[in-house]
């Protein structure tokens, strides 16, 4: 049974990839396809939707649109710029300084918000002018 899905799965993925459709939806219609040939249609469809939920039920995914809004926040508040000034005058000697400046920015930005995400939104939108 495993087997054949494995075939089932690998054919019709190569076969969509030879026609020139997307890798995304190549992947998408030979898991379908996959499903529906070696499940009940009804076993099918309960078991697409449990796992569909249970992947967007995560707590770090729902923390990103928050650091986000964290960034924003702090972006519109002035401390982006105050920031930027500050990485500029650390790292504003160097060959490159743009590129440097970025990084200490995002590296002080990071370590007071506590996000990646968060950094790479604010600073970003002060650096694009640069």
């Amino acid at each position: 049974m495993a087997i054949a899905a494995g075939l089932i799965l690998s054919a019709v993925f190569f076969i969509l990839l030879f026609l020139g459709v997307p890798i995304s939806v190549s992947i998408a219609a030979a898991s379908i396809v996959t499903m529906l040939t070696i499940f009940p249609f009804d076993v099918a469809i309960f078991t697409s939707a449990q796992k569909m939920v249970t992947g967007i039920d995560s707590f770090s995914l729902l923390a990103v649109p928050f650091f986000i809004l964290s960034g924003i926040i702090m972006n519109n508040g002035g401390i982006a710029m105050r920031l930027i000034n500050f990485a500029k005058l650390i790292s504003g000697r160097l060959p490159g300084s743009l590129a440097h400046t970025n990084v200490v920015g995002n590296m002080l930005f990071g370590s007071i918000s506590g996000s990646s995400v968060a950094a790479a939104a604010a600073i970003g939108g002060v650096m694009s002018p640069l």
